[in-house]
């Protein structure tokens, strides 16, 4: 398939989601031009179908990785509008983007996305949710588009200056994922390694041979793992809540960051907080119908309260 690498799909309206996005008559990402990129400071065009949610995976991890929480969240999201659509995106230098060089400014990566979704044909504005690297993705792409962002769901973020206080409590954990990208463990034992590291209720034989397979098809070198680990290291998230709103989702046995980076955020933008109080890093694999449904009881309560999509209150 072309444009992403699919998750495990359960369902055949996924299967048929995904076809229109990932067509192989589109030109393969990795074939395209520069010239193809939104110009500097134009914003996307306005969407003419459905609601769109856009995925964005963490460090070193590639759309395929999202396992079967897409399916999850479709199947909550199209019970409150049915014409939803959900584009996963790999970030550059991952997945069908392994041959490109990962930016290591979180700034380029969000422009490298926004020329992703333009050539996909999704337009503006889009729902984005975020993990880890993602949720800086997201951050930035909200702040410097505001209007292509109508909501944004931030899992795990660990975000300066607000986790200044908490962020250097797990600091070896990153190195340890840095250095299995060095190591000569083969595939299979590298990604238990990974398992361990990010998940705390996943059987391990439950996604092993997904993983596997996904990193030897696309497998991430250890240059772009380490540009990718210095663009999260350099970004910095403005103080000034984001236009679009946000929710916040963490995890309480995360070994990677510390939940209370969630909370912090949560107090300085006065968006609202889900605690999951058993899970790893790795929030929707997991426990993915536990995310997609907090995602989905955020937004039907904001529909009860009145509240117009892309606004805080």
């Amino acid at each position: 398939m072309r444009g992403a690498v699919a998750p495990p799909r359960e369902t055949p309206e996924f299967e048929a989601l995904l076809a229109p996005v990932c067509s192989s008559a589109m030109p393969a990402p990795e074939a395209r031009s520069a010239t193809s990129s939104p110009p500097q400071g134009a914003t996307l065009a306005a969407s003419t179908a459905g609601p769109a949610w856009v995925l964005l995976r963490g460090l070193s991890r590639a759309s395929g990785h999202w396992g079967v929480f897409p399916q999850h969240l479709l199947r909550e999201l199209r019970a409150l509008h049915p014409a939803t659509r959900i584009v996963l995106l790999d970030l550059p230098g991952t997945g069908v983007l392994r041959r490109q060089a990962s930016p290591t400014q979180v700034s380029a990566i969000v422009d490298a996305c926004r020329a992703e979704l333009q050539r996909l044909g999704i337009g503006a504005p889009v729902s984005l949710v975020g993990m880890s690297l993602g949720a800086a993705v997201l951050t930035d792409w909200a702040n410097r588009y505001p209007t292509e962002v109508e909501a944004g769901v931030l899992i795990n973020p660990s975000l300066r200056p607000f986790s200044e206080l908490f962020r250097r409590s797990k600091p070896l954990n990153y190195l340890g994922l840095l250095l299995l990208s060095l190591s000569r463990f083969s595939a299979r034992m590298r990604e238990e390694r990974v398992l361990r590291l990010t998940t705390r209720l996943t059987p391990p034989q439950a996604v092993i041979d997904r993983w596997v397979e996904l990193q030897r098809q696309y497998p991430l070198g250890v240059r772009n793992t380490a540009r990718q680990l210095l663009a999260s290291v350099r970004f910095r998230a403005s103080r000034t809540r984001p236009a679009a709103p946000m929710l916040l989702l963490c995890s309480k046995a995360d070994g990677l960051v510390d939940w209370r980076c969630s909370q912090s955020i949560s107090r300085a933008w006065g968006a609202p907080l889900r605690l999951h109080t058993k899970a790893g890093h790795d929030l929707p694999l997991d426990d993915p119908q536990w995310v997609a449904r907090a995602v989905a009881e955020w937004l039907r309560d904001r529909s009860i309260q009145g509240v117009e999509p892309g606004e805080w209150h």
